[in-house]
């Protein structure tokens, strides 16, 4: 098996690529992905592309998405005290290795693997793909691979004594196959469904209209619209956004990633607008924004028109993005989620991988004391 290394995946077939991943998760296709690199989201936040490619031959069966990284943000796994604590004890922490769907805290494949590929054969190419990444960074003396939210399914994979596993939390929505909105709340407890109306009987008391608009039908005039509230939003928390408004236009016409806006307006215009792109089986939640406020307008938006879209079209999974206690109350439910990190240092490894085992059981404690909190009415029996 034969590896390369690529600077942008324009050297990569999209086809070959995409075989890769089938319809698994559309935020690794190969349109997603390139897109990110050729309208300028990349650039100037320290994203540099790397991506490991494994050839059978002349055939691509295997790739690894693979940035090089000169600083910590839009990865959403937080290392910031690692890189510190290296650093103050006379090491280079930065640049450092890192896999992942940048600026995206969702989990899914991260090997990707020819499915047609059998059990050892699928091993033999995660091995090379994995062996590539820690042999690029341990040649170029770089402090560290990280493998950000690998979904569940491809943890084996990297159970092996040199990778330290890491745990965390996010909350996610199910589809249990409901006919309604309204069959979802008459799932949750009294205090909970009586909590949602009463949020969305405000929004509603406000007079705007709910607009749901999907890849080819959002114009450039939406895009417009809605990057006005995202930056607002990045200005107002994070300083420079990430993504421009090249990439969402651009998105329209993603064969891959089908982009959909949830839009809130009244007699005047746009108010809020919240953005999510939708794979085979599930909807990723990704940024909102609005122009003024409106009380529970958020959930209305990133919450509730989502579940009911999900409901309306047969979708089985909503993942809302990273952290908000408050989606529990609202339906969502504790989801553990995966990082994977090489360290070069035995030292350095060695404090990692003590601080991720006491993390892991912290982390499973809380799991199941947000169990415990559920929305959901308790079952008979």
């Amino acid at each position: 098996m034969r590896i390369e290394f690529v600077a942008t995946l324009a050297k990569v077939e999209a086809t070959a690529w995409d075989h890769l991943v089938s319809d698994a998760c559309p935020l690794v296709s190969h349109a997603y992905l390139a897109g990110l690199e050729v309208h300028r989201c990349l650039s100037g936040h320290g994203w540099h592309p790397t991506h490991a490619l494994a050839y059978d031959g002349s055939r691509l069966v295997g790739a690894l998405p693979l940035y090089l990284r000169d600083n910590s943000y839009g990865e959403f796994v937080f290392d910031w005290a690692w890189a510190e604590a290296f650093q103050k004890a006379g090491g280079r922490y930065y640049p450092k290795l890192v896999t992942a769907v940048p600026f995206t805290p969702s989990a899914g494949p991260r090997l990707l693997i020819d499915p047609t590929a059998d059990n050892a054969e699928a091993e033999a190419i995660a091995t090379h793909l994995i062996d590539a990444a820690i042999g690029l960074a341990a040649g170029n003396k770089l402090s560290s691979w990280h493998c950000l939210f690998p979904d569940s399914a491809q943890i084996p994979h990297f159970t092996r004594p040199d990778l330290i596993l890491r745990e965390g939390c996010q909350y996610h929505w199910y589809n249990q196959g409901y006919p309604s909105f309204d069959e979802f709340l008459g799932t949750l407890n009294s205090k909970r469904r009586k909590e949602i109306k009463r949020e969305r009987r405000d929004v509603a008391a406000q007079n705007l209209i709910f607009e749901i608009v999907e890849g080819p039908d959002i114009t450039a005039a939406h895009w417009a619209t809605f990057y006005q509230f995202y930056c607002d939003t990045f200005d107002r928390k994070w300083g420079a956004p990430r993504l421009t408004e090249e990439f969402f236009n651009y998105l329209s016409g993603c064969p891959t990633a089908l982009p959909v806006l949830f839009l809130a307006r009244d007699a005047d215009g746009y108010v809020a607008g919240a953005f999510a792109v939708r794979g085979k089986d599930a909807l990723y939640g990704r940024h909102w924004g609005c122009n003024r406020y409106v009380k529970f307008l958020h959930f209305e938006l990133c919450f509730y028109q989502t579940i009911d879209y999900c409901i309306q079209r047969g979708i089985r999974h909503l993942d809302a993005g990273a952290q908000g206690e408050h989606k529990i109350p609202r339906g969502f439910i504790a989801q553990k989620t995966w990082s994977v990190h090489w360290i070069n240092d035995p030292g350095f490894r060695r404090a990692v991988a003590d601080f991720c085992h006491r993390e892991q059981h912290q982390i499973e404690r809380y799991i199941d004391a947000v169990d415990d909190h559920s929305a959901y009415r308790e079952k008979d029996g």
